[in-house]
């Protein structure tokens, strides 16, 4: 699986190219811009956010009772986006392996790769994006854990079955582009 840092020692610009369709799975703690790169990116109808659906379940996206449930309806939004061959975007942590694989198996059942963008930041700029969010902060403890746990989701990926699996440093996130391609991965 080819695995691409950004930002690169030769100072390349930041391209990620993904097949369509593609499961993209988005990985970081809270605070990491996974939201704003995806609503950068992909089609608002392409992302999937555990957060949206919390707030469609309670009015409140902040609300961690309703995670459950939240996940749930993610689950059936994917799976209803890779039957039909879409590309999808699942904006979530996706900090434990085993939520990872459930999306992974989906997008195997209907034979659309699977690519992670990953968002590997020093704790102070998680806390700082953090901070800046107008619509819901998370508890500082909360990203605390969350970006304790990135090293070994990052560790772990390179074990996943993925097509590719491009992770992020610093502020490249803002310089980055992302191409579609109906035969794959170019810049791997």
């Amino acid at each position: 699986m080819p695995f691409a840092a950004w930002p690169a020692r030769d100072n390349r610009p930041v391209r990620i190219t993904t097949p369509d369709p593609a499961l993209v799975l988005l990985v970081g703690p809270s605070g990491a811009g996974k939201s704003t790169f995806a609503a950068r990116h992909f089609a608002v109808t392409e992302v999937v956010s555990s957060d949206a659906a919390r707030a469609l379940l309670t009015d409140d996206a902040g609300d961690q009772d309703a995670s459950a449930e939240a996940f749930q309806v993610v689950a059936l939004i994917v799976n209803g986006r890779l039957k039909r061959r879409l590309t999808t975007v699942v904006d979530a942590t996706n900090l434990h392996a085993a939520n990872r694989k459930q999306y992974t198996r989906l997008a195997a059942r209907y034979g659309v790769p699977a690519v992670v963008i990953a968002f590997d930041l020093p704790l102070p700029a998680y806390h700082e994006r953090n901070a800046r969010r107008a619509e819901r902060k998370v508890d500082e403890l909360v990203v605390d854990d969350q970006a304790a746990r990135m090293p070994q989701a990052l560790a772990e990926l390179d074990g996943e079955d993925y097509l590719a699996v491009h992770v992020i440093r610093e502020d490249a996130a803002e310089e980055a582009t992302v191409e579609r391609s109906r035969a794959g991965p170019s810049n791997l």
